[in-house]
């Protein structure tokens, strides 16, 4: 047998060399593992993926809960109002408790001071409009004269007809609207409606609130798992402490407010000075995006009202006062070292009102109080040691000052 025919067993078995020119035989296939394939791809894309679909997660479950509660906020809103005004008025009743007061009574009376605040607010208001309604209505034609004069005798160099035909297409666009006006109107029953349903439900939540709270606390921890029970009730505890200073601070302050603006326009003569206080009262809920609204409608009636003298020096007692509460009020009660970082309320407060209106820049910045305080007091660990205490920040806390890093870490020399 020559060589070249030989097969390659034959080589194999008797140690020969297989020519040259035989067809190689094909390597077997090389499987890869995943471990070969991740030593491949650099840290930083495995860590920037781990992040990524965690994140999408996290944006996911967020967004499927927002929507659940624009979907339900006939219910939400009503329980939230509720839950802030159990807060304000939980001490007055642990107060009455403390005394001997029966639970039922003590709730009784807090339901009736809280309720009493609010009609007389309301009785203020509509007796001050009800009584000055001839004075706001001279006053404004007055106004509107004035300020056609200025415009005949404005640059712009209009005259009685161009204003004429001005004001006559203003009407006719009210009047091509009066379809949806009068839609408008028809649809006030079902948002009274709602309106009546939602002060009952607020009314319901906040009386069994007050009476069973921490039973319906104990109740929803039933549905967390029982590993985790205690860093939520911790943390819920934490929350709810954060929540009640935070409602206590900014309705003191929001009084101050409402009494330094109301009696600066009392006294510079400015028509419906109550609701102008009332209004500056609920705004201060929303901590500087409300207050500068309402500044700026204070000195808008003083401009178009008392004139353009009037309108700065009521801009100066709005300042004081906010340079008062910023400097003052805030620092006094809330602490030198804990505050409300103005960027982040403004963030906060703007993307609660896309979301969600008026009620979600009324809600952002206590829920962004409490959700801060939750997750510091789960990261923390405090809830392994019962003996731990945890200090709960309202939103952020700024750089405290060296003294207070001296008290509060603990000194090794002497050890």
């Amino acid at each position: 047998m020559s060589e070249s025919r030989r097969p390659r067993w034959w080589a194999r078995l008797f140690g020969r060399p297989v020519p040259e020119h035989a067809p190689a035989q094909p390597e077997p296939e090389r499987h890869v593992s995943s471990d070969e394939i991740v030593d491949t791809v650099p840290p930083g894309i495995r860590i920037a993926a781990a992040w990524s679909w965690r994140l999408i997660v996290i944006a996911i479950a967020t967004a499927i809960v927002v929507f659940l509660i624009v979907q339900l906020r006939l219910i939400v809103i009503p329980v939230l109002i509720a839950v802030l005004l159990s807060a304000l008025v939980m001490p007055l009743v642990s107060f009455l408790v403390s005394h001997r007061w029966n639970r039922g009574v003590a709730v009784a009376v807090a339901m009736i001071v809280a309720m009493g605040a609010v009609s007389a607010l309301v009785w203020l208001v509509v007796w001050q409009i009800g009584a000055q309604a001839g004075e706001v209505r001279a006053r404004t034609l007055e106004s509107v004269e004035s300020f056609k004069a200025f415009l005949l005798h404005s640059p712009l160099h209009l005259t009685d007809n161009r204003l004429g035909e001005i004001f006559d297409d203003v009407w006719a666009s009210i009047q091509q609207d009066t379809s949806a006006i009068l839609s408008g109107a028809l649809s006030i029953g079902t948002t009274f409606g709602h309106l009546a349903a939602g002060v009952l439900l607020a009314l319901f939540s906040l009386l069994f609130i007050l009476i069973d709270g921490k039973n319906i606390w104990k109740w929803l921890l039933l549905f967390v798992p029982r590993r985790a029970r205690a860093a939520v009730d911790g943390a819920g505890q934490a929350g709810w402490t954060t929540l009640e200073n935070f409602t206590r601070t900014q309705i003191l302050v929001a009084s101050i407010d409402a009494v330094g603006i109301g009696l600066g326009a009392f006294i510079l003569g400015l028509p419906l000075a109550i609701p102008i206080g009332v209004l500056v009262f609920l705004g201060a809920f929303v901590p500087i995006v409300g207050a500068i609204l309402t500044g700026a409608v204070a000195v808008f009636i003083a401009l178009v009202y008392n004139g353009p003298i009037i309108a700065v020096i009521m801009l100066g007692v709005v300042l004081l006062v906010q340079q008062v509460e910023g400097h003052v009020l805030q620092p006094l009660l809330m602490g030198t070292a804990v505050k409300v970082h103005p960027l982040g309320v403004v963030l906060v407060v703007t993307g609660g009102s896309l979301v969600a209106g008026i009620p979600g820049a009324l809600f952002a910045v206590p829920v962004a109080a409490v959700v801060n305080v939750v997750i510091g007091y789960i990261g923390s660990g405090a809830w392994k040691d019962p003996a731990a205490t945890f200090k709960a920040d309202l939103i952020w806390r700024t750089v405290p000052a060296e003294g207070r890093l001296r008290r509060e870490t603990p000194s090794t020399d002497k050890e």
